[in-house]
């Protein structure tokens, strides 16, 4: 259950000073079971800003503490988004016209991986709402006016030689008893942050480089008895992850 979060008026009802009145920081109470880093995870920070806006030297909590979970220069009209099911960061970046990177930037998030029933940041501190970024196709032989050409988020790759729809689940390394050995032999347990999916071979050759809506740049390494036709399987390193992804309807982007 998402835990209530408190608005501290800390010094707001002195009088302003020359620096200007005090921002107020977000405050939430731990739960029996919590951990710094489920917290961060659940809140879309960096663990080592949330240990420094607490003052923390160790990741030790105890149930009834009290953690601010922003900084004292957050903003506080910061609009927050509730994320839903099926949801993907370029989807979330398309409805409140940001870029993919400008998401990933605000929430501190390393990949392109989120999760139903988590909330993010959707604008900066006090930029607001940017206008949407639009990427223009350019023919094969007619280079477009260097007026025109669009950044593209370095999130995404520039082109891909193939882009599938497929239906995608999530796996551990050692799920149903599996060795966590992958088929072209990457040990997924050795190499917890390797960004491995599952495929058909027919579908999608081993050792191809894809782009996953929703995961990120990943290789194709693995297989699976179910895992036949437009199927991938994701690896999340951690079980509970694993199952947040559920199964989704996602694109790839076959790279090479």
């Amino acid at each position: 259950m998402k835990k209530t979060i408190m608005s501290l008026a800390a010094a707001a009802a002195m009088s302003a000073t020359a620096f200007g009145a005090s921002a107020s920081a977000k405050e939430i109470s731990v739960e029996k079971g919590d951990t710094l880093w489920g917290i961060s995870r659940e809140y879309g920070m960096n663990l080592k800003d949330l240990k420094k806006w607490n003052q923390l030297s160790t990741d030790i909590i105890l149930p009834g503490q009290k953690l601010n979970i922003s900084s004292q220069e957050e903003n506080s009209d910061q609009k927050q988004y509730t994320i839903k099911p099926g949801d993907t960061l370029s989807k979330i970046a398309q409805e409140f016209g940001v870029s993919v990177n400008d998401l990933q930037k605000w929430n501190n998030l390393k990949s392109d991986l989120i999760f139903a029933g988590k909330t993010m940041a959707v604008t900066g501190d006090g930029a607001g709402v940017k206008a949407p970024v639009k990427q223009e196709a350019v023919q094969s032989g007619q280079p477009a006016a260097p007026a025109k050409q669009k950044a593209v988020p370095s999130s995404q790759p520039e082109a891909a030689a193939k882009e599938i729809t497929v239906t995608a689940t999530a796996y551990t390394a050692n799920d149903c008893g599996i060795s966590g050995i992958t088929k072209t032999g990457v040990d997924l347990n050795a190499n917890r942050n390797a960004k491995v999916i599952a495929v058909d071979p027919d579908v999608i050759p081993l050792g191809s480089k894809v782009y996953v809506e929703g995961y990120g740049e990943a290789t194709a390494e693995d297989t699976g008895s179910a895992i036949t036709g437009h199927k991938i399987d994701v690896f999340i390193p951690n079980k509970a992850d694993a199952l947040d992804w559920g199964v989704k309807t996602v694109k790839v982007r076959i790279l090479d």
